[in-house]
């Protein structure tokens, strides 16, 4: 099959783009292409506009245009961002928090986000392309990210959330010459449609109450007034940070945490009969039941041989009750492989395939890259959650209310 050719600029409109310009100077930063780049992504944006403007709510209308920065391969340009008086104007040329201009560039961020490193980059676009870049124009490609990355931390977040998801990942990054390990910590909400949002991402190295109620306060000042149910995988303060800023959150301890965290304790031929056994004391009826059930584990053959099972369960119980107070089809929504079980392991994957990070700054991009391209996949709600907006209705009343409002 012959391959299509590219259709051929006339003469005349090059010349009357140049206009008597030194044609060697259309290249540089500033020059005729960053004025066409500019100029087409503005006019894209305004037929955008257009579009959403005659397809969405009656009586919205423009309002104006806000300024945004782009970088570009050959520089920064400004671009002229139309909006909306229902500020409901979410652009899909150059999105909301994007700060780089759509191009070679997108290329480089996806496989980077993929977990390539700048040289693998390199080799893969020399391969493929048979274009030389150096590792330093990557960084510098990437680099850009961290501006993103600012104002995505720092973005306005909704008032109430019905459910957040609390949990972190292990990271070793290169710090004044030695390898450390650091926390990366991770809060997915979601909101009272059943859609996912990432709420945000932290680096951490010493975690504990501090930095706890540190997280919390920033949440609280991005906007989020209210968290009905907070999920968290049990560590050292963590409750009491979360009920010192939003008093009146539910805290539940992540059980899927809490089995992977007995099953530490257990030689690998015993892990599929123990697992087995604990099913009875999360899948009891109601708390009573799984105290019981509990109590049973504690003096059976099992829980003589493992102490530290039970102990762990017992000191994680006052955040282990409030589960049995919902239907099983909510309690799957809690325990069984949620979303942040499939955010995590695509995480897992791109973190092994970097090995450790030379900054704190590599590892963030990559984890924001990450992040980004699984937000871009959540479709559609949880199955159970629609029977989860039921309980949450009854459980919770005029605060769940709230938030189906908003």
């Amino acid at each position: 099959m012959a391959r299509r050719k590219a259709p051929k600029i006339p003469d005349e409109l090059l010349d009357q783009l140049l206009a008597g310009a030194d044609p060697k100077t259309a290249f540089d930063a500033g020059g005729l292409l960053d004025d066409l780049k500019k100029a087409l992504a503005e006019r894209a944006l305004n037929a955008e506009m257009d579009h959403h403007l005659a397809s969405g709510e009656p009586g919205n209308s423009r309002n104006g245009y806000g300024r945004k920065t782009v970088t570009t391969d050959t520089g920064k340009i400004g671009l002229e961002i139309p909006r909306d008086r229902q500020a409901s104007f979410d652009p899909q040329l150059i999105a909301k928090y994007q700060r780089r201009f759509p191009g070679f560039d997108e290329k480089i961020i996806s496989m980077y986000a993929r977990g390539m490193s700048t040289r693998e980059i390199v080799g893969h676009l020399r391969d493929l392309y048979g274009i030389d870049v150096s590792p330093d124009l990557i960084s510098a490609v990437t680099d850009a990210v961290l501006e993103e990355i600012a104002a995505w931390q720092s973005r306005p977040l909704e008032p109430v959330y019905p459910l957040v998801f609390f949990d972190a990942l292990r990271i070793k990054v290169r710090d004044e010459g030695l390898v450390r390990n650091k926390a990366v910590h991770i809060a997915l909400g979601v909101r009272a449609d059943g859609a996912k949002e990432i709420l945000g991402l932290w680096l951490e190295q010493n975690e504990g109450a501090k930095f706890w109620l540190r997280v919390m306060n920033e949440l609280r000042n991005r906007g989020v007034e209210d968290v009905l149910l907070a999920v968290v995988d049990g560590l050292k303060g963590f409750p009491e940070a979360i009920t010192a800023v939003f008093p009146e959150a539910t805290v539940q301890t992540c059980i899927v945490h809490l089995l992977r965290h007995s099953l530490d304790f257990v030689s690998y031929k015993d892990r599929k009969a123990v697992a087995a056994e604990l099913k009875g004391i999360y899948r009891a009826l109601d708390a009573e039941a799984g105290a019981a059930a509990l109590a049973a584990f504690e003096e059976g053959t099992w829980g003589t041989k493992y102490p530290a099972i039970a102990q762990s369960w017992r000191r994680a119980w006052p955040e282990v009750v409030p589960f049995y107070g919902f239907a099983a089809d909510v309690r799957r929504l809690l325990y069984t492989t949620n979303a942040i079980e499939a955010l995590n392991s695509k995480l897992r994957r791109a973190i092994r395939a970097r090995g450790h990070f030379p900054t704190d700054e590599a590892a963030m991009k990559l984890l924001f890259l990450v992040l980004n391209r699984a937000e871009k996949e959540w479709t559609m709600p949880a199955r159970e959650w629609c029977m989860a907006k039921a309980q949450f209705a009854v459980l919770f009343g005029e605060r769940f209310t709230r938030a189906m409002a908003g």
